[in-house]
């Protein structure tokens, strides 16, 4: 009898074929489900609009050391297991982050890992529902530094980076390591101030020193031996941690030697005890299969580099059907944070601020900040103001006189103020005596700024009265005497197109008077 359980990734649902295999003296692992029976699963699903009824998940095997084992008998899992936004629910609060990480591996399905560079991405990965996320030295060195990643960043700021991101978060994060910032002794450095920082796993890699991003050029690695015995370096200081942190053994030696160096390399990473193995850079949807051939008790990871990369990027389903268990996206948030800040620049120098469909509102960024935590929280620490006491030593009698001494001087002040006339906006539909504009509190002015791609940028309405404000939402009209344009059309009835041009961005500026 065959059970069903719905997985889902991001915001792709999709179900997977679990059965358990028929007694035999040596267990098997569960055929791969067929993309036919995956469709049938997901349209089953989104009928009855719950999840199958629930039965065991029998996961085939366990990873462990020197070969496949029966996987021993354990708490049964929920019917439908979530690769992402479904870890939370069920993630014991006092369990460690690598512990939490280590769930997460033995879940069925693929697991996707958007790359974080700091404390608001990795929340922002958090909030999106993501179960884990992935540091990415590319990134970390970029907004940290506004540098490339050629080993130019130090073992000191990526661990002190990585511990702001894991305070921010309760998901667990894997942290790149690079290439352990130096010999063996460094590698062990590197783990326990790794362990120390909150993540749940870390990346090593066989790269020299100064190391190259994975897809860029002039790629060398160490040698066979110094490789594995940095591995074994990462495992002893784990060891000597107490700790169960998570070793992801990656290898550089595609570009740098040939895939069959790679694929050696990955074996004897998981021999000595690795617990992922990831080749970067693989060049084809072919090597990736090859890949997830050797030491199928070793779970892998794929990268795909949004961009351009050397790595085919394929979708969640595709990599799960090749083999693979973890991956991650590195250069997504990055990429985009890049993009906007340009945009945005662009805009200001334009004369302009960010269309508000481009940018959160500032209550969504409080929000996300915790800003509204923050003051409920606040509200139990309350105590009554110090203001309202009398000062000690000071007698009632001296207190009361000042007071009176400085209400009297106040109530001078306000006497002696002169009387401002505040014209509230919310009138100007009245006619009252405003000067020679009156008639135009009951008009509406529309200001129009269409990109010079040819997309709408704003399109807004203000009181015609409030003439100051124009030059704050568009400074490029700065100079234009816009009282004359609106005195010539005060008698106009109906719309008038007062101003059309285009500022130094090439962008068209149009302003009407309706």
């Amino acid at each position: 009898m065959v059970s069903p359980s719905v997985v889902r990734c991001g915001e792709t649902a999709f179900s997977l074929l679990r059965s358990p295999p028929p007694p035999q003296p040596s267990p098997s692992p569960s055929p791969s489900p067929s993309l036919a029976s995956l469709s049938s699963l997901r349209s089953s699903a989104s009928v009855t609009g719950s999840p199958p009824s629930p039965s065991r998940i029998h996961l085939g095997r366990s990873i462990e050391r020197g070969g496949l084992h029966p996987k021993p008998p354990r708490k049964p899992f929920r019917p439908a297991i979530a690769c992402s936004g479904d870890y939370a629910s069920w993630n014991p609060a006092a369990e460690s982050p690598a512990r939490a990480l280590r769930r997460v591996l033995e879940l069925p399905g693929i697991h996707q890992g958007p790359a974080c560079f700091d404390a608001l991405s990795a929340k922002l990965v958090e909030r999106a529902g993501f179960d884990y996320c992935f540091t990415s030295g590319f990134s970390i060195s970029a907004a940290r530094l506004g540098l490339p990643d050629t080993g130019l960043i130090s073992y000191g700021e990526m661990v002190d980076q990585g511990q702001q991101i894991t305070s921010a978060v309760s998901i667990p994060v894997i942290g790149d390591a690079d290439n352990g910032y130096g010999n063996a002794m460094n590698v062990k450095r590197t783990v326990k101030g790794y362990i120390k920082a909150g993540f749940a796993g870390l990346l090593l890699e066989d790269q020299v020193s100064p190391k190259a991003c994975g897809h860029t050029r002039d790629r060398k690695v160490v040698s066979r031996e110094e490789a594995v015995m940095r591995i074994k370096a990462a495992l002893d200081a784990r060891k000597e941690s107490g700790s169960d942190i998570v070793i992801i053994a990656r290898t550089d030696s595609r570009q740098a030697i040939s895939l069959g160096e790679s694929l050696w390399r990955s074996r004897a990473f998981a021999d000595a005890g690795a617990d992922v193995l990831f080749i970067d850079a693989l060049a084809s949807k072919e090597e990736m299969k090859a890949f997830c051939e050797i030491s199928p008790s070793v779970p892998k990871m794929a990268n795909m580099l949004e961009g351009g990369g050397k790595t085919p990027i394929l979708n969640p389903l595709e990599l799960e059907e090749i083999g693979y268990k973890l991956v991650a996206y590195p250069l997504s948030l990055i990429g985009v944070s890049i993009r906007a800040m340009q945009d945005s620049l662009a805009a200001i120098k334009g004369g302009r601020i960010p269309p508000p469909g481009s940018m959160p509102s500032f209550e969504d960024m409080k929000e996300i900040l915790g800003f509204n935590t923050y003051y409920e929280e606040e509200k139990r620490y309350a105590t009554p103001t110090t203001s309202q006491l009398p000062s000690r030593g000071v007698s009632t009698e001296y207190s009361t006189s000042q007071r009176t001494q400085e209400d009297t001087e106040q109530r001078s002040q306000v006497l002696q103020a002169p009387i401002v006339e505040v014209i509230n906006p919310t009138y100007y539909g009245t006619e009252s005596s405003r000067g020679p504009f009156s008639g135009l509190w009951s008009r509406i002015l529309r200001i129009k700024i269409t990109g010079r791609d040819g997309l709408e940028r704003l399109d807004l309405r203000i009181p015609a009265g409030l003439l100051d404000n124009i030059t704050n939402i568009v400074p490029a009209i700065a100079g234009v005497n816009i009282k004359e344009l609106l005195d010539d059309a005060s008698a106009e009835v109906g719309g008038k197109l007062l101003l059309d041009f285009k500022d130094t961005m090439g962008d068209r500026i149009q302003i009407f008077l309706e």
